[in-house]
């Protein structure tokens, strides 16, 4: 494989989602999404789902709530023998408007960054299906 792979995962928060008072949804939530990433990343590079090792960095830098659309990108940046260095980045793309109606929603003319991490993954030799 001569490139790296990319992932991407758009989704919508629910009310599931709020976990604190004013439906602001929880920085592990983020971090779920990012460990989806990692595991389609590794799966399209490796053809292995992978063990995610740690992060490097991670960076909360706007809040989400319940009923935000949210675009979550992932990409594979280097690797080693087993290992494989990612960064990610979950950008807020639209949003509940409660203050027009209960049902109103719309998408932002500029996407909020709302993460940012970087985060190191382990494929064992052994597990690693596609030769690179």
């Amino acid at each position: 494989m001569s490139e790296f792979p990319t992932s991407l995962i758009r989704l919508r928060l629910g009310q599931e989602d709020a976990h604190y008072g004013g439906n602001l949804v929880a920085g592990a939530t983020q971090l779920k999404i990012v460990g989806d990433l990692i595991t389609e990343l590794a799966t399209r590079y490796d053809g292995d789902e992978s063990l995610f090792r740690a992060y490097e960095s991670v960076e909360f830098l706007a809040p989400l709530y319940a009923g935000d659309w949210i675009e979550a990108r992932g990409k594979i940046v280097s690797t080693g023998n087993s290992s494989r260095k990612c960064e990610f980045e979950i950008y807020k793309i639209g949003a509940a408007r409660p203050d027009i109606s209960e049902s109103a929603a719309e998408f932002l003319d500029e996407p909020i960054l709302t993460l940012k991490a970087v985060g190191t993954t382990v494929v064992p030799k052994a597990h690693q299906r596609f030769p690179h």
